[in-house]
């Protein structure tokens, strides 16, 4: 016969083997829920490598994007930017007419040449933020030798995080064609992009530079095009390899802008 002891401490028993069960139930969810995160953000962070920016190519504005980083569909790391004013400039380029934006650098001279009427805002915020000496003796940070070619730059931080404090609408998505299976476009060798965080409309001061053909998503408004000058600077960067021999990251001919100026051609 069973005392009512016995019976106390064989109901100890079970409530005991419950608590643990639920608590070994609970581990096994949270490892699963924790594998499913770590998993996620492999994608994301794969997708980041492959472009804040998402070029993506990503940072705060986003080849971390977000050269082409953010970016799903390409196959290397994507392109991606805080500081400024909080507001859009408002504008004051012709939007019927041409830029070119020179940037002197320690490696060689760049101009880019603009479209205002494809582009408006775009160039308008690059027209404001040189006025403003934004980009002077600011570093081009990222260098991407393998799955999308590019070296990014216009970020005051030079790690890929600063922007101006504000954003500006995508422009000109379809001027590269229709994306093929992989929703992937052709950026040409001399194209200048804005880099993103891999959401429409995230673009800030962050733009990468094509230096050969391009597979991204057509998320990154191209609004400019390289001298043939500039594209050889950057192509002689490119073909230095990135810093510690990886294939993105800071080049290892390191380039800063000394100087940009926008003016009306």
């Amino acid at each position: 016969m069973v005392t009512s002891d016995q019976r106390r401490r064989q109901l100890a028993r079970e409530k005991y083997a419950r608590q643990q069960q639920r608590r070994e139930e609970s581990r096994r969810k949270a490892k699963r829920r924790n594998t499913v995160i770590a998993a996620a953000l492999a994608v994301v962070l794969a997708a980041g490598g492959a472009v804040y920016a998402s070029v993506a190519l990503t940072g705060d504005d986003s080849p971390k994007d977000n050269a082409a980083g953010s970016d799903g569909s390409a196959s290397g790391p994507t392109p991606s930017q805080s500081q400024s004013s909080g507001a859009e400039p408002k504008m004051s380029v012709d939007a019927k007419a041409t830029y070119a934006m020179a940037l002197k650098t320690n490696e060689g001279d760049i101009t880019i040449t603009m479209d205002a009427a494809k582009t408006p805002r775009t160039v308008n915020s690059f027209h404001h933020l040189a006025g403003k000496k934004y980009f002077d003796g600011t570093k081009c940070h990222r260098l991407t030798t393998q799955g999308i070619f590019v070296l990014q730059c216009g970020d005051p931080k030079g790690d890929g995080t600063g922007g101006p404090g504000y954003t500006i609408p995508d422009e000109n998505l379809d001027a590269l064609g229709k994306a093929d299976a992989q929703g992937s476009v052709t950026y040409p060798a001399g194209t200048v992009a804005m880099a993103n965080t891999g959401q429409p409309g995230s673009g800030g001061s962050q733009f990468f530079l094509v230096y050969k053909d391009t597979k991204l998503p057509p998320s990154y408004t191209p609004f400019g095009k390289i001298d043939a000058a500039g594209l050889k600077v950057v192509q002689d960067v490119a073909a230095a390899g990135v810093t510690g021999g990886a294939t993105d990251g800071a080049p290892k001919k390191a380039v800063t802008i000394e100087k940009a100026t926008v003016a009306k051609k």
